[in-house]
């Protein structure tokens, strides 16, 4: 493609997405496209602060709340959240992954911080969507697509989840997602203020990221997207959620894993903040260490953890919160690209080797773990740009 604004036309122009929005900076270097519209039926055209769920590309930013607190001394990443989390202080694991949630035995060890940021706790999504002991994710804790206003408030959440065996031992295997939503409520109760403000007061303001929240602003939603599914015969997209629906009040569960609502330049300028080490504005400000950074965005899991995760990893390493790239598998990976993509269709990854920032906004629900096709071809002209 020779542009940006092209490649995002030829979807939005042959119907599989209404609109998007999409970033590319190297140092001061940035382009930007805005193209198609909020909506199926055109009501208004896509802007560059069109507001979208952002999905899973929350966890990073958990992460990095997450990470401060450490800085802070309230969490250290070897210490059991049973002192914060106490519904998880006595954990018990199935005895096989395939084995009934009854046929259970205790945990070797306590669960600890830095199990929560790599998503090795023993909670969590594997290959294998059948066992018995993912049900209850689904079923209790309401884990998968996100819908905000289904979820109970995070005490009864916290103890709806101590009540589910762990699928592995603590440190044993990578699980996808749920130690996100964990650690959402490991910050609320370590701070002693809703999740939702550690946020807003630690992250959002100093970055300057006006928009990001759990819910938009009826004075703001006249920019904010819908939120479409392919129909299952392949025809016309199906409405997920409108601007006015579940996002457009403040949820009773915050959650850390894919409950954020965001644009392309707040999302833009935690990036920023990523690729600078943490630092960010004028004057040497920092919301990070530059070790804490380096911890994050660093691959944790062993060779047999990451081929296991391979549904969702695509043979990528997982740091805090993100992904890691660890070999050159397509031409958009380079070793050390760090971030996550969102199942409303969001994508956003940095390349520190690079100083690259990349970030893609859409409407539309992945049909599974797998990146689609617009999110390839985005990255591959990514890392094709001069």
């Amino acid at each position: 493609m020779s542009d940006l604004r092209s490649l995002l036309q030829t979807h939005v122009g042959d119907g599989s997405l209404p609109g998007a929005v999409a970033l590319v900076a190297r140092g001061e270097d940035v382009e930007v496209a805005a193209v198609g519209s909020l909506d199926t039926a055109g009501t208004a055209p896509m802007a560059r602060d069109s507001l979208f769920r952002i999905a899973s590309v929350t966890k990073p930013v958990t992460a990095a709340a997450t990470m401060m607190l450490v800085e802070d001394g309230l969490l250290a990443l070897d210490l059991p959240v049973a002192r914060w989390l106490p519904e998880l202080a006595a954990p018990t694991v199935v005895r096989t992954p395939s084995a009934p949630l009854d046929d259970v035995v205790p945990a070797d060890r306590p669960i600890t911080v830095a199990d929560l940021l790599t998503f090795r706790a023993g909670y969590g999504f594997p290959a294998d969507f059948s066992l018995p002991a993912v049900a209850p994710l689904f079923g209790a804790l309401k884990q998968g697509p996100p819908r905000p206003q289904e979820v109970a408030e995070p005490d009864a959440w916290t103890a709806a989840l101590g009540r589910i065996p762990l699928l592995h031992q603590p440190g044993e295997a990578w699980l996808y997602n749920t130690c996100s939503d964990i650690l959402g409520v490991l910050i609320a109760r370590a701070t002693g203020q809703p999740f939702q403000d550690v946020l807003a007061e630690r992250v959002f303001e100093p970055l300057g990221m006006r928009d990001t929240a759990f819910a938009v602003p009826t004075e703001q939603l006249h920019r904010f997207t819908s939120y479409y599914r392919a129909a299952p015969d392949g025809g016309a997209l199906e409405l997920v959620d409108a601007p006015d629906g579940e996002w457009s009040t403040p949820p009773a569960f915050p959650s850390g894993a894919g409950g954020l609502v965001s644009t392309v330049d707040d999302l833009y300028a935690f990036g920023r903040m990523l690729i600078a080490g943490g630092s960010y504005g004028s004057g040497g400000r920092r919301l990070l260490s530059a070790d804490s950074v380096r911890q994050m965005t660093t691959d944790h899991l062993t060779a047999p953890q990451r081929a296991a995760g391979t549904l969702f990893l695509e043979g990528q390493g997982w740091g805090f919160g993100g992904s890691v790239d660890v070999a050159r598998l397509d031409p958009w990976n380079v070793p050390g690209r760090y971030g996550w993509i969102g199942g409303t269709g969001t994508a956003a990854h940095i390349v520190p080797a690079t100083g690259t920032i990349t970030l893609l906004l859409t409407q539309r629900e992945l049909g599974g773990p797998a990146a689609p096709a617009v999110m390839r071809e985005f990255w591959t002209y990514a890392a094709a740009r001069p």
